[in-house]
């Protein structure tokens, strides 16, 4: 198939993600995060539609299995703000729908909610509630506050994701608790955590904004990626893990190798569907 592709991430050891199909609309993405992996192999740009996108979805939608579900997006993000504009996302979801897929949103925008006739279930990336740490983490992403509102006004199965955590940054539980009940306040069930995991460009690009991070130790190369100590990175996690059942709602870790903290029936939030 041409743009709608079996989800595979690079063959990662650890992922635990169930089968699904991955489906980017854009390349590049218009959010700028300092921590994004996807730029060590696109370059950081603004979000564009890929040449004859459409085009091809409707060969490959006839061609892959409708019993299979489809994440938009796990790299390029659905809901840049050219999406208002281009609308190449919306035009997607209709094809999908069209076919009987089920369709799970993985998105730092807002949008979202307005195609929500579309797609099965959503789930936000909301690494923060403070405005400033992530203005400097997510430059043209919408602020937290504005996710969260989003979130509010979907009336689909729902979750976050509080992804990546980084130590020094956003990593003190009390601050992971409150995002976690505002989340659920929104209706929120599921969440997916992770923690920072570096690449030379976004690693560069995170020292430059936060230079604390220097005192870190990456200890570990998993996969391409340089991960911190695992002792560190379980501590970080089960604290978060432990603190989202506490609110009654399943959880999950992503890319960590440690199953004990896989709290639900998929990680990635397909089980909602």
């Amino acid at each position: 198939m041409r743009v709608l592709k079996p989800f595979d991430p690079w063959r990662s050891e650890l992922c635990t993600c169930p089968r699904k199909y991955s489906l980017h609309p854009y390349t590049g993405c218009t959010h700028s995060c300092l921590y994004c992996y996807a730029t060590s192999y696109v370059g950081r740009r603004i979000s564009k539609p890929k040449l004859d996108f459409i085009k091809m979805l409707k060969k490959d939608i006839y061609e892959a299995d409708p019993r299979i579900p489809v994440e938009l997006s796990t790299s390029s993000d659905p809901y840049t703000p050219e999406e208002a504009v281009i609308g190449i996302t919306r035009a997607s979801l209709k094809l999908l729908k069209s076919r009987g897929f089920k369709v799970l949103i993985t998105t730092k925008g807002t949008s979202f909610k307005y195609d929500q006739d579309l797609f099965d279930a959503v789930m936000v990336t909301i690494t923060t509630l403070d405005d400033e740490i992530s203005s400097k983490l997510e430059p043209n992403a919408p602020s937290p506050s504005e996710r969260l509102e989003a979130l509010s006004q979907v009336e689909k199965r729902k979750g976050v994701r509080i992804d990546p955590i980084i130590p020094k940054i956003n990593d003190d539980l009390d601050d992971i608790r409150e995002l976690l009940r505002e989340a659920r306040d929104c209706g929120a069930e599921h969440v997916v955590f992770s923690t920072y995991k570096a690449k030379p460009d976004n690693l560069r690009r995170m020292l430059n904004a936060f230079p604390e991070l220097a005192e870190l130790n990456f200890t570990e190369r998993i996969g391409g990626y340089k991960y911190l100590e695992r002792g560190l990175r379980y501590k970080l996690l089960k604290g978060a893990v432990e603190e989202a059942l506490k609110l009654g709602m399943t959880a999950s870790v992503c890319r960590e190798g440690f199953p004990d903290l896989m709290r639900s029936s998929s990680c990635d939030g397909t089980h909602m569907l």
